[in-house]
């Protein structure tokens, strides 16, 4: 089982839509996949057609009351389970203040579920609080989604820091699997750079004895696309709501480089059919 936590602690850089998407990829693939929504926005449980307080118990319970994984748990499509957020997640620093291990309670519930998935992935808040401990202290990667932009190159070094810190004192088989950008736009000079400053940053880092060693910038680029700002609205994956949409086959490829295959690298070819998409992403990138 490979738990990949999807963290920045900056917000609209494409997290819950990268976790949501590139789970409906891999389970679309054949593989057994798990979400865990821990985000109190609850993005990812609505993105999956879920109303959160409305369908059950969530991972608010799991945390607080000791609720099995297995009582939260929703099947979306197949191979795709989903547990849920929900509002009350923001009180959980507060509620569990006192408690002790409060940090490992998440990786103690999946070390306990009875059911085998071959990902599980965690969709964190923009923060780095008890719930992004949590799901530092299950995972063993840590996938970092990343807008090409200098200012959000800015917080990096704090998000490596905690990982770094994580890993040393409490999940030593922590590592970041690398960064995956989003919202790309190849059309301008500034994402080469940011791409460019990216790996110089992590080839310096390639002999220190740190859990960002082996991290790598994803050949796959999550490219702008209408159809994928448009999918959450109807409660559905890229896959479902748009399967031939150039979001659909960016995070195809994303899946197949997280799997280990040769990625596609849809974002490098010519624009796809999508007339409507490359209209709006037009307008959207004269407007940025």
């Amino acid at each position: 089982m490979r738990r990949i936590a999807v963290l920045n602690q900056k917000g609209g850089v494409g997290k819950t839509t990268t976790t949501v998407n590139l789970a409906a990829a891999l389970a679309a693939d054949g593989k057994r996949t798990l979400v865990l929504d821990l985000d109190p926005q609850a993005h990812a449980t609505l993105h999956l057609g879920l109303l959160p307080g409305r369908s059950g118990p969530s991972l608010y319970e799991v945390l607080t009351q000791g609720m099995p994984l297995a009582e939260v748990r929703k099947t979306v499509a197949p191979n795709l389970t989903i547990c849920g957020g929900h509002i009350d997640l923001a009180a959980a620093d507060f509620e569990l203040s006192g408690t002790v291990g409060r940090e490992v309670i998440l990786r103690d519930a999946l070390d306990a579920e009875g059911e085998e998935y071959d990902y599980v992935l965690m969709d964190c808040p923009p923060s780095l609080g008890v719930l992004t401990l949590n799901a530092l202290c299950a995972a063993r990667e840590v996938l970092i989604p990343l807008q090409a932009h200098f200012l959000a190159l800015h917080g990096l070094s704090k998000l490596l820091e905690t990982v770094n810190l994580v890993s040393k004192r409490i999940n030593r088989d922590l590592k970041v699997a690398g960064v995956v950008l989003c919202l790309y736009d190849s059309g301008t000079r500034l994402g080469g750079e940011v791409i460019e400053d990216l790996d110089k940053y992590f080839d310096g880092k390639r002999s220190a004895p740190a859990p960002w060693a082996d991290a790598r910038v994803f050949k796959t680029r999550i490219r702008r696309n209408i159809r994928l700002a448009e999918c959450p609205s109807f409660g559905q994956s890229i896959f479902q709501y748009a399967p031939t949409s150039r979001g659909a086959e960016d995070y195809a490829s994303l899946a197949a480089e997280i799997e280990g295959k040769t990625a596609a690298l849809a974002w490098d070819k010519p624009a796809a059919a999508d007339p409507v998409a490359t209209v709006e992403e037009r307008d959207d990138a004269s407007a940025a």
